[in-house]
């Protein structure tokens, strides 16, 4: 074992650590005041008159990220010059695994920064804006959305129409987002817009907006089968937004969006194997402890069968995504450019996840029965969110074009 990977060993021990004391000081009494105030839970939460998520609930999610940034535990993805602490993603592959499977559905979740937080994309703002939004969002004060999918344009984000176009040193931005994840609280937006039209990849920016900006409206909630309250439509007219919040430089944001929706994909890994071993873990004890016929179901070898593909899945999978991520981590997967060699290995992770984690939550709600049909139930749940992985951060039709190009160009 080399002294670097000694090193990484060290820095996940560290923070797993960090974080099992962090679930049970500082997130059990914030879950606990949530059961209280009888307004559900973070994965099924009350919803307002407008369809969104619980202020309660919300506010409860909020205070774990602001105690995360302060125990550091909240961005170690992000790079050590953006300010965070620069591991690997290897080395976040067994962070996220562990978090997802020591939280379950609870509100420990919230206490890595995902797409609300700082990300790959955000970490090339200006020096102007880094103080604004970026310090910020790595201390947990601010969330952010990250703005690209429009009403009728999805994977191919270069037939959007959101528009900014200059004025003096200025840009104006003119358009819809929709589909968006915290839509209705974002305070910072990543906005993606065209800047020059015809221009192929160079011809799309993106900018940071203030959520409150005038010309900002939030729009609806777009009810989805997850039922969080989280997603919704944001609606820019005339929006001013000043240079130093163009993040990188002009034409620069076709490469930010995927760097962001590549990283979302990267997670896949870790967020599957997690889930999914918490999922074979309740399994396993369902068939342990349910009797039928005077016998536990343990003893039937159609739910052996049952048990033993989900842990198949879940091993083959999370093997998959380590070699992935290891051969990521040496071509650099946040590249600008990105090396040719890295789609194909991306879309690997996110298609053999998304496609495994569904055949193991279906599986889980099987081994449970009746049960694991209740609406709100651990299996339930994941089964919808399984279900859902499919589509966001590029449909799993979408990766097998991508893993196709790269082993025919």
């Amino acid at each position: 074992m080399t002294t670097g990977t000694v090193a990484a060993s060290r820095r996940v021990t560290d923070y797993t650590t960090r974080f099992r004391t962090f679930l049970d000081d500082e997130v059990a009494p914030v879950e606990a005041e949530l059961a209280a105030a009888g307004v559900g839970t973070v994965w099924q939460p009350a919803l307002d008159a407008d369809g969104r998520m619980h202020p309660a609930v919300w506010a409860a999610r909020r205070e774990v990220q602001r105690r995360s940034a302060r125990a550091g535990l909240y961005h170690p993805h992000v790079s050590t010059r953006a300010g965070g602490d620069g591991f690997s993603r290897v080395e976040m592959q067994h962070v996220e695994e562990y978090v997802y499977r020591s939280s379950g559905l609870g509100l420990g979740l919230a206490a890595l920064g995902w797409t609300e937080g700082a990300n790959p994309a955000i970490e090339h703002c200006s020096d102007a804006a880094r103080g604004r939004y970026l310090e910020p969002l790595l201390a947990g004060e601010v969330t952010a959305a990250f703005c690209n999918t429009e009403t009728s344009v999805g994977t191919d984000v270069l037939a959007m129409t959101t528009r900014a176009r200059r004025r003096g040193t200025d840009w104006i931005l003119d358009g819809a987002k929709a589909w968006i994840t915290n839509a209705h609280f974002a305070e910072v937006l990543q906005v993606v817009a065209v800047t020059e039209a015809g221009a192929g990849t160079r011809s799309l920016s993106m900018f940071l907006v203030d959520g409150d900006a005038p010309g900002v409206t939030r729009g609806r909630d777009i009810p989805t089968m997850l039922g969080d309250g989280l997603t919704g439509e944001l609606h820019f007219d005339g929006v001013r937004v000043p240079a130093e919040n163009v993040v990188r430089e002009v034409g620069d944001g076709f490469a930010l969006a995927m760097a962001w929706i590549n990283w979302r994909r990267m997670c896949r890994g870790g967020m599957c194997a997690g889930w999914g071993s918490w999922l074979l873990e309740r399994a396993i004890d369902r068939a342990r402890t349910r009797r039928s016929g005077g016998r536990p179901i343990a003893d039937l070898q159609a739910v052996q069968h049952l048990v033993a593909d989900m842990d198949a899945d879940v091993y083959a999978a999370r093997a998959t995504s380590l070699v992935a991520q290891a051969e990521l981590d040496e071509l650099g997967p946040f590249s600008i450019p990105l090396h040719p060699d890295a789609p194909r290995l991306i879309s690997l992770i996110k298609v053999v996840n998304d496609e495994a984690f569904f055949r193991v939550a279906d599986n889980a709600v099987q081994v449970h029965g009746g049960t694991g049909l209740l609406q709100g139930s651990p299996e339930e749940k994941l089964f919808r969110v399984a279900r859902n992985l499919k589509i966001p951060a590029g449909t799993v039709e979408i990766q097998r074009n991508a893993i196709a190009r790269g082993l025919l160009r």
